[in-house]
């Protein structure tokens, strides 16, 4: 597979005209602009996830199926209207991943713990009161807030859960059920030249906080190892 460093066009033009033809017939139709259009997306997520792998411990790579799943959603179309690419960081020493989203909807990047197990939010959740300052710290640091604004995105709960004080200085991040950073980026920023190096920037910002996360999830409360 050839290296592909800049998207073109083509990909949200072959989107955006199938979000108003979403239907079998058409791709068929068609077929041969969705594969110019999912070659460019797959080749252009393969030297994202080569340049990060260069960085971090990775597992395998995954470039989403376009095809969306119809056994219980009969209703839904055929076809999603973007490509999606994940890989997660290599577990079980290493937690978190990685998520490029491409739409002429709305395209973004970001990763993070989307649905956690309850053992898992319960630790995440101790960790974030017993080291309060320095998950702070990490929110609040440059790139934190240079590519994501300071935020962590996600659902919560609507007070303190569990065994955890309303009172707590980090109350607003321990009634999160998720724990999430995204970027957005418009079309216009998407075919840029620069939009790989943005992308490979964005998910490197990401390392502090799933560091974090790691130390919680692969430690007890002792901070001994799970896995050794």
């Amino acid at each position: 597979m050839t290296k592909l460093t800049k998207l073109t066009d083509n990909i949200f033009s072959f989107l955006s005209v199938l979000a108003v033809n979403n239907n079998r017939e058409w791709f068929a139709a068609n077929k041969k602009d969705y594969e110019a259009a999912k070659g460019e997306a797959s080749r252009f997520f393969q030297e994202v996830y080569e340049r990060i792998k260069e960085k971090d411990h990775l597992g395998a790579i995954k470039i989403y199926r376009i095809y969306n799943d119809l056994r219980f959603a009969k209703d839904k179309p055929p076809y999603k209207t973007h490509f999606g690419l994940y890989f997660p960081r290599l577990q079980p020493h290493y937690r978190g991943g990685y998520y490029l989203h491409l739409s002429p909807e709305g395209s973004f990047a970001g990763g993070g713990f989307f649905n956690p197990e309850a053992k898992d939010l319960l630790r995440i959740r101790q960790e974030i009161a017993a080291e309060g300052a320095v998950f702070s710290q990490i929110m609040s640091s440059a790139p934190i807030k240079k590519y994501f604004g300071g935020q962590l995105f996600g659902e919560a709960v609507k007070t303190a859960p569990k065994g955890f004080s309303k009172d707590d200085p980090m109350i607003e991040y321990l009634r999160k059920k998720q724990f999430l950073l995204k970027r957005d980026f418009p079309t216009s920023a998407v075919l840029e030249a620069d939009f790989l190096e943005e992308v490979i920037a964005t998910f490197l910002a990401m390392r502090p906080f799933y560091d974090f996360m790691t130390g919680a999830l692969t430690t007890d409360l002792n901070g001994e190892s799970l896995f050794d």
